[in-house]
């Protein structure tokens, strides 16, 4: 291998050639199409920008209920009370999205997530902000920080609903991580989302997500609609092991939503596919060591690296692993001694740390004595 003026060794593995993937446009005014697995952006449109969510919102509501029956401090079969502020702001007479809770009921928090991800309640979504912070406004302030923690770059909250308010915003971005974490976070819980139908106080109501009954594979998450927001989905669907997640919003009636949000979905899965380039444990290159008791030392990936690709662009990859040469002994096997980069056409960089494959043990004085004048006689080799 040849080192470079950087004193890096790149290893190339085929040529990089600058294929443009087929356009796809929409009518949303924003978009984002996310691969679950790598958490590649296959498609973007306006996805910083902050606008109001309208009820995909209530993505957040769930989540932090569904963190809080994980670590079990809520149970399923607990019960929260209805109060008359949550029947007067998302109750039956308000004309809006409702569970048609009663006030003073006691209802199960497993019902109350069905009410959510299944009706859309606004009532439910109070009825849990109060029961877990006292208040809708100080579950406000929860959500603010559980955003923080995600890294939610573009979002702010003020209430629990996603009813209209000037500082209730979230980005196209930040929904997709936001389901991104409800998928791989709560995996048994995740399944309500699929759920097309739920009957609460004899009043049965069927899932509002038009791909549930539309494609193939879709299992979630949320629809939202406002005057301002317009029509939105955060949806997800699965094929052949794959799934993607898209975010639409700013979509002008229910019909448009549920055509523009299943042809996005649609050409993700024909357009690119996964590629496992590496296993967990595998070498990828070798690298010279000073002072070590052996020559070299092996450089591997920690873990699997699966990329996304544009099927255009399955012959086009390009390679390098990028390290200091030669690696100072000792080493401990596990260090990370490298960097390999992917790069793809039309797509950022992919950086995958390399770790020493195996011990290499710093020799003695002597041998150390021996190693400097070799390289004063014969330089480095």
């Amino acid at each position: 291998m040849k080192l470079n003026k950087f004193g890096t060794t790149a290893l190339l593995c085929s040529i990089f050639a600058a294929i443009q993937a087929n356009a796809f446009e929409t009518t949303a005014r924003n978009a984002i199409l996310m691969d679950f697995a790598t958490g590649e952006y296959l498609f973007e449109k306006n996805i910083t920008e902050a606008v109001p969510p309208a009820s995909m919102s209530k993505l957040m509501t769930v989540y932090i209920l569904m963190r809080k029956i994980k670590d079990g401090s809520i149970k399923l079969d607990d019960t929260f009370s209805v109060s008359e502020n949550a029947w007067r702001k998302g109750g039956a007479a308000t004309g809006g999205s409702t569970m048609f809770l009663s006030i003073g009921d006691n209802v199960s928090v497993e019902n109350l997530i069905k009410g959510i991800v299944i009706q859309s309640g606004n009532d439910a979504c109070i009825v849990v902000a109060e029961n877990i912070a006292g208040t809708e406004e100080d579950f406000a302030l929860l959500m603010n920080k559980t955003a923080q923690e995600l890294g939610l770059k573009h979002s702010s909250f003020a209430n629990s609903t996603g009813l209209p308010h000037p500082d209730q915003k979230m980005s196209m971005e930040d929904l997709a991580i936001l389901s991104q974490h409800i998928i791989s976070e709560f995996p048994d819980l995740y399944a309500y989302f699929k759920e097309k139908e739920f009957k609460y106080n004899n009043i049965k109501q069927g899932n509002r997500n038009p791909l549930l009954y539309t494609m193939s594979g879709a299992d979630g998450l949320k629809t939202g609609h406002t005057e301002e927001a317009g029509f939105c989905l955060a949806a997800s669907a699965i094929k052949d092991g794959r799934r993607l997640i898209g975010v639409m919003s700013g979509m002008n009636s229910n019909k448009e939503r549920s055509e523009e949000s299943e042809r996005l979905m649609s050409w993700g899965f024909r357009e690119f596919s996964n590629i496992q380039m590496f296993d967990a444990g595998q070498i990828v290159t070798t690298a010279k060591v000073w002072y070590g008791k052996e020559p070299t030392v092996d450089m591997a990936v920690a873990q699997k690296v699966i990329k996304t690709v544009h099927n255009s662009q399955t012959d086009n990859i390009k390679t390098t692993a990028e390290f200091d040469e030669p690696i100072k002994a000792p080493i401990k096997k596990g260090d990370t001694i490298g960097m390999l980069k992917i790069e793809i056409a039309e797509q950022k960089p992919l950086e995958v740390p390399l770790i020493a494959a195996n011990d290499v043990a710093k020799v003695g004085l002597a041998g150390r004595f021996w190693a400097n004048l070799k390289y004063f006689l014969f330089g480095a080799k």
